[in-house]
């Protein structure tokens, strides 16, 4: 009978709050944004007409709904900054926010929510911002389909497209991010999930996790961002279904992986990428159901990693399929398909009767002395190969797959 009498009484706040909302019109040059603020009530709806508002330092300290009426813009004169939230349940929406000032000394941002949960920023366009959404002691707090184009030349002098620090149970989904310093970036971020995002030509990363954990994202797409994907220093992270392509250069990957424990990587798609996935200081992470397409280094596994099965994945038309630093192997290779292999299957099980060396001699050589890659496609690579077949020695006999597929997996 409590909880009945509690559930109706929920039920009654809600309804009355609903029933005395209100929507305020606000135009540009007519009125301002302050005073609509200053104005209204929790609950009431701001409706910012088309036009363009110079304003800036807009604190949102009560419960609001800020909506756009055909994209109105609010423009920071590349001087300031645009909404801070402090207050619970704000919705901002259908808005053009734009030239925020850069300061190296405060983090200005189109939308920056502190202090406060359950805010929803959606549908908006963010052009030339330091950062465009920037979260600070947050929780559940949702980020959706906004475009954010920034105009970053190198990481120094730039932010992020969403940045989160020491918040939880954040969603990121179905945003196109591109310009800035890191696409997505999550510091002290947990349980949080980041989903259909597409990050593109970022100056860094086009996602950076650094002691982030119980977070998931899947269904992302990584295309040409300055050095891929990085997840540091966390546990419990879960990568299914993504993207990760055309991230060149001395120093980019499709994923990096450095000191990461207990995580998932499973069903992605690696493509085009000086390595596909690098992995150092990693321990038991299970990589399963990926396709690694055409990378110069498939993975690149360095010796302090321990406890991982990397099984039952596709190789395939990548330069060198796994490189590592050291002799010493504490992690499982089998069941997976190479396109490299040429064994043989004499009992037609779809498993290769005797194992596969996914570790090249080449590949070893390079890693000790990388300019000796000017060699690669000679004849002198080509013959230490095929000798080390023969009469392997130098290259770690423990990592191999004892159980190669003959066919690839299409089931990924």
């Amino acid at each position: 009978m409590r909880i009945l009498f509690l559930y109706a009484f929920f039920c009654f706040l809600v309804f009355n709050e609903c029933l005395h909302a209100k929507a305020f019109k606000v135009y540009p040059g007519q009125h301002s944004i302050h005073a609509a603020i200053a104005k209204a009530t929790p609950g009431d709806e701001l409706l910012l007409q088309p036009g363009i508002y110079k304003e800036h330092e807009i604190i949102v300290n009560k419960k609001l709904t800020i909506s756009g009426i055909n994209f109105p813009v609010i423009d920071g004169e590349n001087k300031y900054a645009l909404f801070t939230v402090t207050a619970n349940g704000v919705i901002i929406d259908g808005l053009q926010l734009q030239n925020t000032g850069r300061n190296s000394m405060s983090d200005i941002a189109g939308v920056k929510i502190i202090n406060a949960k359950n805010v929803k920023v959606s549908f908006n366009l963010f052009y030339n911002n330091t950062y465009a959404v920037y979260l600070q002691n947050a929780s559940y707090i949702l980020i959706t389909d906004n475009y954010i184009k920034g105009n970053a030349v190198d990481e120094f002098n730039s932010g992020n497209g969403v940045h989160a620090w020491k918040s939880d149970h954040l969603t990121i989904r179905s945003n196109t991010i591109s310009g800035q310093r890191d696409g997505i970036y999550f510091e002290f971020v947990t349980e949080s999930q980041i989903i259909k995002n597409k990050s593109f030509t970022n100056a860094r990363y086009g996602l950076h996790f650094m002691f982030s954990h119980n977070d998931i994202y899947k269904e992302n797409v990584f295309s040409n961002n300055g050095a891929g994907v990085a997840v540091m220093y966390s546990r419990g992270v879960e990568m299914y279904c993504n993207t990760f392509s055309q991230n060149w250069g001395d120093a980019s990957y499709g994923l990096l992986l450095k000191e990461i424990t207990d995580s998932k990587i499973g069903n992605n798609l690696f493509i085009k990428n000086t390595v596909g996935l690098y992995m150092e200081g990693t321990t038991r992470i299970h990589t399963w159901n990926n396709n690694f397409l055409n990378n110069g280094w498939a993975m690149r596994v360095q010796a302090s990693c321990s406890g991982s099965a990397i099984e039952h994945n596709n190789f395939i038309g990548n330069t060198f399929d796994i490189a590592t630093n050291g002799t010493l192997v504490l992690n499982n290779f089998d069941g997976n398909y190479w396109d490299k292999y040429d064994g043989y299957d004499l009992d037609k099980n779809n498993t290769g009767d005797v194992p596969y060396y996914p570790v090249s001699l080449f590949s070893v050589v390079i890693e000790k002395t990388p300019t000796a890659m000017i060699l690669f496609h000679s004849l002198l690579s080509h013959v230490m190969d095929q000798a080390e077949k023969v009469m392997p020695s130098i290259i770690p006999d423990q990592l191999r797959d004892n159980s190669p597929l003959m066919k690839r997996i299409t089931n990924i």
